[in-house]
């Protein structure tokens, strides 16, 4: 692959944000949308030969919008234990190329078959079916190049664990399977716990990685990372029961994907077995369960702490 994996220039914002929790999410969020773009900019140039199209298709899924929560959760876990702002957006570079990725299959027509993501036409519209599927193969490819390559960590053994670690929240025993539960779903009733391990694998898996690579950037013992561990389970289960609702009752312009697929697919999820008032309140809990988690923390935590509230209160 033509892409440069060279060390990255100095990212835009260095300092973890700072002020009221608005304040802090906003900042956050700007400042990771502007460097994860840079970084795939930099990283995935179009080479002047018959593979143009498909960087060209990867960059236009890789850098087309997105809330860039993965790597956001990742950096902000990695700044509160002193990594540099460039390492980490490496890292989280690798993360969010399996996300967009698995958004690139997941819309293809043999999987859900949506038209629109992040309000532009999905990939394989864009470009064709063919040229999607190998997009979605490369930038997956690209995050386990970028996590092995040494100007991400000197030291091997954090890059295997990285690389384990990304590995196993993208496989069959997370987001991949996770996504085979959910099809199995449209022809089989599920009750609440094997939802609740369907979602912990399909999305939960993803966003508890990214809180995992940024504590072994960290340096973080694996023993001392069980209340990391905690949050991420919680805010992803939130994740996916507001991510239940928006389907349930958003719209689908400020959404920016088709809603309304789950009912239609005659699938069980948190909402059709909770209702939407207990499963907004279940998700509230959860958030606050997350929070009580970082109590350890002072301000250094704060953006962690805004990302679990955003994740209920937000309408995509």
């Amino acid at each position: 692959m033509a892409s440069d994996l060279s060390p990255l220039p100095a990212a835009a914002a260095s300092a973890a944000p700072s002020g009221a929790p608005e304040a802090i999410l906003a900042q956050g969020l700007k400042a990771i949308a502007t460097d994860i773009t840079a970084a795939f900019d930099a990283m995935l140039p179009v080479p002047d030969d018959a593979r143009a199209r498909l960087f060209e298709a990867m960059r236009y899924a890789a850098m087309g919008g997105g809330k860039r929560l993965r790597p956001l959760l990742l950096a902000a876990v990695a700044e509160m234990f002193g990594v540099d702002r460039a390492i980490a957006i490496r890292a989280g570079i690798a993360i969010e190329s399996i996300h967009v990725y698995s958004l690139i299959h997941d819309d293809l027509p043999c999987m859900d078959n949506d038209a629109l993501r992040h309000g532009k036409p999905t990939t394989h519209l864009a470009y064709d079916e063919a040229t999607a599927v190998l997009a979605g193969d490369a930038l997956q490819s690209f995050a386990f190049e970028v996590l092995a390559d040494p100007a991400t960590s000197p030291d091997a053994a954090v890059r295997v664990e990285l690389l384990r670690t990304l590995g196993q929240a993208s496989g069959a025993q997370g987001m991949a399977g996770g996504q085979m539960m959910d099809i199995a779903a449209e022809t089989s009733t599920f009750d609440l716990p094997t939802i609740t391990r369907l979602q912990q694998l399909k999305t939960g898996a993803l966003l508890a990685g990214s809180v995992e690579m940024g504590a072994i950037l960290g340096g973080v013992a694996p023993d001392d990372r069980a209340y990391l561990r905690d949050y991420a389970s919680a805010i992803g289960l939130a994740f996916q029961i507001a991510d239940d609702l928006i389907d349930y009752e958003g719209d689908a312009a400020l959404a920016g994907k088709a809603v309304g697929k789950d009912a239609a697919a005659g699938k069980e999820t948190f909402l059709s077995l909770l209702g939407p008032d207990r499963a907004r309140e279940e998700a509230r809990r959860l958030v606050d369960h997350a929070i009580a988690r970082l109590d350890r923390h002072g301000p250094e935590a704060d953006l962690l702490r805004a990302i679990a509230r955003y994740i209920v209160e937000r309408k995509h």
